[in-house]
Order: C-alpha cells, then structure tokens, then sequence
C-alpha cells in the first residue's frame, strides 16, 4: 500500500503517507519506511530546513514491483 501511494504522487512527505494509508499508526509508517528503505525500496532525502523536511520516493526497484502489486491486488478483488 505505501509503494502505491508514492507511486501515485512520485515524491511523498511522512504526513501524506500517514493521512493516506487508512488506519496505520505512526510507528507502523515509520518502521515500514525504513524497512524499505533498508530494502532498496524507497529512498529517503532530508532537507536541511526548519522544520525538517523529507521526501520518500521510489527506487528504480521498487517501480519494477508496481506491476506485479497492483496485478496481486486485481486477483484479490476478483476472488477473495
């Protein structure tokens, strides 16, 4: 779910991310982030700003597994 919200916007800031995955908790999105990140998934900026600003975006990777996800989230509805 995360991989598909940042696909749909390119680049997504933390609050975004949490207003738009229904019912994750703030520590869920956080260590799910970094998870990611850690995958080679998601890459991470930080902005040196006050306050601090980061963006998540998707790695070349992560942008190879769109497909397959949303082809995994079609069968689910056809027959679940």
């Amino acid at each position: 779910m995360i991989l598909c919200v940042i696909d749909n916007n390119e680049v997504v800031r933390y609050g975004d991310l949490r207003r738009s995955v229904f019912g994750i908790t703030n520590t869920m999105l956080a260590q799910s982030l970094k998870e990611l990140e850690s995958d080679g998934l998601v890459s991470r900026v930080q902005y040196d700003e006050m306050p601090v600003r980061v963006e998540y975006s998707l790695t070349g990777k992560a942008k190879s597994l769109i497909p397959i996800l949303l082809e995994l989230k079609r069968w689910g509805e056809d027959n679940l």
